[in-house]
C-alpha cells in the first residue's frame, strides 16, 4: 500500500502498523457521543478512524437510495464498518426472546444489504435462578437460533464474556465469566459462525493473559472492545461501570492485548468502551479527540 493509499484509508493516522489487518473503529454510542448513522460516518472520518459501528435500526428503515448514499460516503472516504448490534432480547423470558427472533430476519437481511458481516452482544456472567448448565443449555438454544439467521445473511456474531468478579460473584450461580467458558457456549450453540467479542478489560478482569489469546485463531475474534483500568484497585474490586481510556493508567497492557491479537492475524475492528463519566460529561467535540488520542496510542504500540 503506498503511503497516499494508507493515508487515505485512515491507517497512518490510526498509527496502526501496515502489518496489521486490525482496524481502528469508532462507536459513539460506546463514548456516550449522540450521533445518527450519518453523523458517526463523518466523525469517523475527521478524527481518523478506519471504520464505523452500524446501526441496525437506521439501515433497517434507511431507503436503498439513503443507504446507497451512506456506503458511497463511506467507500469515498475509506471506512469499513465495525459491528452492529444483536438486537434479539435473549437474556428474558421467552416471550421476549420470540418477539425479537420473529423480527430479526428483517433486521438480518437490512444488515447484508448495507454489508455488514459482524453482529455483536455481551453474555450476563450470572444469574439467580439458572443454574451453570441450565443457562448454557438456555443460552445456547437462543443464541443458536439468532445464530442461524445471521449465518443465512453472511455475517458472523461474537460473543463478549464479562470477568469482574464484582459482577459473576454478585448472584447465587455464575455464568460465563472466561475465555475458557466462552468455548464451551460457543461450542453449544454449533453453527460455525460464532466467535468472540475481545475486550481488554474482560481479559484482564478474568486473570488471563497472552497464553489465552493464543489459544485462539484469527477467525475467532469477530470484534475487540479497547479500554483500562483505574489505578490502585486490585483486580477482584474493579467494577465494571468504572473504567479508563485506553493506555491511560497502563494496568491493562493493551499493547501486549492487540500486538498478540495482530500476530494472530485477526482482521476485527476495535473500538473505545471505557464506560467513564468524565469522557461521557464532555462537549463531543472534545469526547472524540480523546478517544481518537487514546486509540492511536493503542494502535502505535502494535508490534
Amino acid at each position: 500500500m503506498t503511503r497516499r493509499a494508507m493515508i487515505a484509508s485512515g491507517m497512518l493516522a490510526a498509527g496502526a502498523p501496515g502489518g496489521t489487518r486490525l482496524t481502528m473503529a469508532l462507536d459513539c454510542g460506546s463514548i456516550g457521543v449522540k450521533a445518527t448513522q450519518v453523523e458517526a460516518v463523518g466523525y469517523a472520518a475527521k478524527y481518523g478512524f478506519t471504520a464505523v459501528s452500524a446501526d441496525g435500526a437506521w439501515l433497517e428503515r434507511a431507503t436503498e437510495a439513503e443507504r446507497g448514499r451512506l456506503l458511497d460516503e463511506m467507500k469515498a472516504k475509506g471506512l469499513e464498518w465495525g459491528q452492529a448490534g444483536v438486537s434479539v432480547e435473549f437474556r428474558k423470558g421467552e416471550e421476549e426472546f420470540a418477539v425479537g427472533l420473529k423480527a430479526f430476519p428483517a433486521r438480518a437481511a437490512a444488515l447484508e444489504k448495507a454489508g455488514v458481516k459482524r453482529v455483536t452482544t455481551w453474555i450476563p456472567p450470572a444469574s439467580d435462578t439458572e443454574t451453570y448448565l441450565a443457562n448454557l443449555k438456555m443460552q445456547g438454544r437462543r443464541l443458536r437460533e439468532t445464530a442461524k439467521i445471521l449465518k443465512d445473511h453472511g455475517c458472523r456474531m461474537g460473543l463478549e464474556y464479562v470477568g469482574p468478579k464484582t459482577l459473576w460473584s454478585s448472584k447465587r450461580y455464575p455464568f460465563v465469566h472466561t475465555m475458557k467458558e466462552m468455548k464451551e457456549l460457543i461450542a453449544e450453540i454449533g453453527t460455525g459462525n460464532v466467535g468472540f467479542v475481545l475486550d481488554c478489560w474482560h481479559w484482564y478482569t478474568a486473570g488471563e493473559g497472552v497464553a489465552e489469546l493464543k489459544t485462539l485463531t484469527a477467525a475467532d475474534v469477530v470484534s475487540i472492545d479497547l479500554n483500562d483500568a483505574p489505578a490502585g484497585i486490585a483486580v477482584d474490586q474493579q467494577k465494571d461501570s468504572v473504567r479508563e481510556l485506553p493506555c491511560a493508567t497502563g494496568v491493562i497492557p493493551v499493547g501486549e492485548f492487540l500486538t498478540t491479537l495482530s500476530r494472530l492475524g485477526a482482521d476485527a475492528p476495535a473500538r473505545c468502551e471505557p464506560f467513564n463519566a468524565a469522557l461521557r460529561a464532555m462537549a463531543p467535540a472534545d469526547a472524540l479527540a480523546a478517544t481518537a488520542a487514546a486509540m492511536k496510542k493503542a494502535f502505535a504500540q502494535i508490534g
